[in-house]
């Protein structure tokens, strides 16, 4: 029986993803949503900061406190830019541009940022060119080594085994070195989590997939196509992507004018226009359950409003869920991940023509430190004005933009900014803005056996009391990307008609 009425907790991206899919396949269906903070969007902010440059012109500069550039590998995002006329607002990085091909780890004991090579060409002259050499570098020769050695390694995943670290499995197929630099440096910069603690199979499932695909070869397992899709299924609805597939033809990624808030801000748009659904923003559940005589779902909240609805969705983190629930109706694993904190700092300088802050790229991400070395506060820094510059006006030039990810909170600025001068090479100014935010518990890590505990949880969820009618999404569930959290709205739901 289709839903007279749904509760959607939680207004992050995947709560407000749900929110507009449901309404639109449950058109009869009043929709409320409750988001315990009176701004909606989860960890995605966008915000402009007022700068005067040195000829006394007032400016402002785009800051994110979230995500900042989004990938084109998301249909279910493409579809939302389709279906929210979004398109004119799209700032995309072509594959060419140095913004998409200069990516940088910086390793302890070595001097500055060292690129990572971005095609087999690169790859092979910095692998193979003597240590004396210019073009060496020695993550090219780690990185080839390891490469054109895995596919003579035989299948070494060890029997019967379901799940690994990402450490583990890159460990068994290209070596511990490879492991801790390159592993470590991804698990870092998508995570804040070590790479020794998360799942591959949650984390990375094409990894896996192409293990198998390859017969213990993961880059054969690559060289070989997969005919099945990771997320679509046949019941799924097709993307409604229009024109803007075409146009994320050759992009790397992509932003908008007013960053990742727009997409936010556009969502919350068109559903304050539809009638079905209620917004309900600084409101929280503080109760779930079951009602057994009319097999109704009671949810009490912070308003202290009595919600009945015959179908909800949460998208809330897991142990917030865990605390609305009775213990004679609590679900399995919601505490079994803990979740990382990261500080995102925001720095914008301003320069002087011809000297550079940063070399042209993204950014760099800091691997795990060796035995030899002392771990680093910072996990990464992207150049924002590398990838993002239209966001600016263009007499914005001399401002240069950046955003330091720490996995601790910052204590003193100015030590900050001599740490991330050390990494890069160059003595950086004094930031003329700064703008600190802790982000507390904001990505879960998803660590081994996520997948079979999600399934346990999925198969508690078709019993009673809840017979399907409570789903349960989100980032804690599936993967933490925007893509992952807006397709996990998109397919709520679509076993209830």
């Amino acid at each position: 029986m289709s839903p007279s009425s749904i509760a959607i907790l939680g207004g992050g991206l995947t709560g407000l993803s749900a929110a507009f899919h449901l309404s639109r396949r449950f058109p009869a269906a009043q929709i409320t949503l409750l988001n315990k903070d009176i701004n909606f969007g989860g960890w995605v902010h966008s915000g402009r900061a007022k700068i005067t440059l040195k000829d006394g012109r007032e400016t402002s500069v785009l800051l994110e406190a979230g995500p900042r550039t989004l990938r084109p590998n998301s249909k279910s995002v493409l579809e939302l830019i389709n279906l929210l006329d979004l398109s004119p607002s799209l700032l995309t990085v072509h594959n060419s541009s140095p913004a998409a091909r200069n990516r940088f780890l910086r390793l302890p004991g070595t001097q500055g940022l060292l690129r990572i090579p971005s095609s087999p060409l690169s790859l092979l002259i910095s692998g193979l060119s003597p240590k004396s050499s210019s073009l060496h570098s020695p993550l090219g020769y780690i990185l080839l080594s390891a490469v054109a050695r895995e596919p003579f390694c035989p299948w070494n995943r060890p029997l019967m085994i379901e799940d690994e670290s990402v450490d583990e499995f890159l460990s068994r197929r290209f070596g511990s070195e490879f492991a801790r630099i390159f592993g470590s440096a991804i698990a870092h910069g998508i995570y804040a989590a070590d790479s020794r603690e998360l799942s591959v199979r949650a984390a990375f499932p094409s990894l896996w997939d192409a293990e198998q695909r390859g017969r213990g070869s993961l880059v054969t397992g690559f060289l070989r196509s997969s005919r099945i899709s990771a997320t679509a299924t046949v019941d799924d609805p097709p993307y409604e992507l229009g024109d803007v597939n075409e146009q994320m033809r050759g992009i790397s990624m992509y932003s908008f004018s007013q960053g990742i808030g727009a997409l936010v801000d556009a969502l919350l748009r068109e559903l304050r226009t539809r009638r079905n659904v209620r917004l309900l923003g600084g409101v929280s559940a503080t109760g779930l359950r079951v009602n057994p005589r009319t097999a109704q779902f009671e949810i009490t909240t912070s308003s202290c409003e009595t919600l009945r609805t015959t179908h909800t969705v949460s998208a809330v983190p897991l142990p917030s869920l865990k605390g609305l629930l009775s213990p004679k109706t609590s679900l399995p694993h919601l505490t079994a991940n803990p979740y990382s904190s990261v500080t995102v700092v925001n720095l914008v300088f301003l320069t002087s023509p011809g000297y550079a802050l940063h070399p042209v790229g993204f950014g760099y991400l800091v691997p795990r430190a060796s035995s030899e070395h002392a771990e680093n506060a910072i996990l990464g820094c992207v150049f924002d004005s590398a990838s993002m510059s239209a966001q600016e006006a263009p007499w914005n030039a001399d401002i240069v933009k950046m955003t330091a990810m720490l996995r601790e909170p910052v204590t003193s600025i100015p030590r900050l900014v001599e740490m991330l001068s050390k990494q890069l090479g160059v003595c950086l100014p004094d930031p003329l803005i700064v703008k600190v935010h802790d982000n507390a518990h904001c990505i879960p890590l998803l660590r081994v056996g996520h997948l079979q505990r999600m399934q346990e949880l999925s198969d508690v969820l078709q019993g009673e009391p809840w017979s399907g009618k409570l789903e349960v999404i989100g980032a804690g569930v599936g993967g933490v990307s925007v893509g992952d959290c807006v397709e996990a709205g998109r397919r709520a739901g679509r076993n209830w008609a």
